[in-house]
């Protein structure tokens, strides 16, 4: 079954508990935010009707943002996306022989009709904040907390 977390706006799905530390750095920047999210550990290959299943039903329970962490074969974000029209963010896993530019390339590359917003390799903290940027169109008071952060980004002290 799949862990389910109450009021979770965006719902964390990867392949193994070995993604674990991608994990952190996107629920990093989610927690910063208070933005309530889930992680499951689903496989594209292994486990692939509980994906489907997990996907059809995450809009119906509140989820408005998706994030696949895929290392190797990177195929999880793309099974993601083919089962909903919620907005699917991709992170590369940083693992492999090639550390994680086949998952890059895997993941940018899908097919028309089906997008998937891919992240650098390995770069979860990009994945939440693009997830906190989705959410913040619908929601005002992350908005201003957004606003607020991409303002300090400006500073720096040298």
């Amino acid at each position: 079954m799949f862990e389910i977390k109450a009021g979770a706006q965006v719902g964390i799905v990867t392949g193994s508990a070995s993604d674990k530390p991608l994990v952190e750095k996107v629920t990093a920047v989610l927690d910063e935010f208070g933005v309530v999210w889930e992680w499951n550990i689903l496989s594209a290959h292994r486990t692939p009707n509980k994906v489907a299943k997990y996907t059809q039903e995450a809009e119906a329970r509140g989820l408005k943002v998706l994030i696949g962490i895929a290392g190797l074969a990177a195929a999880l974000p793309g099974c993601l996306a083919a089962h909903t029209l919620l907005p699917v963010i991709g992170v590369p896993g940083d693992s492999g022989p090639l550390s994680g530019v086949d998952a890059l390339h895997s993941i940018v590359q899908m097919p028309p009709g089906i997008p998937v917003a891919t992240v650098g390799i390995g770069n979860g903290k990009n994945a939440g904040y693009l997830a906190v940027h989705i959410l913040s169109l619908f929601m005002p008071e992350l908005r201003e907390r957004l606003r607020a952060y991409r303002r300090s980004l400006g500073d720096i002290e040298e």
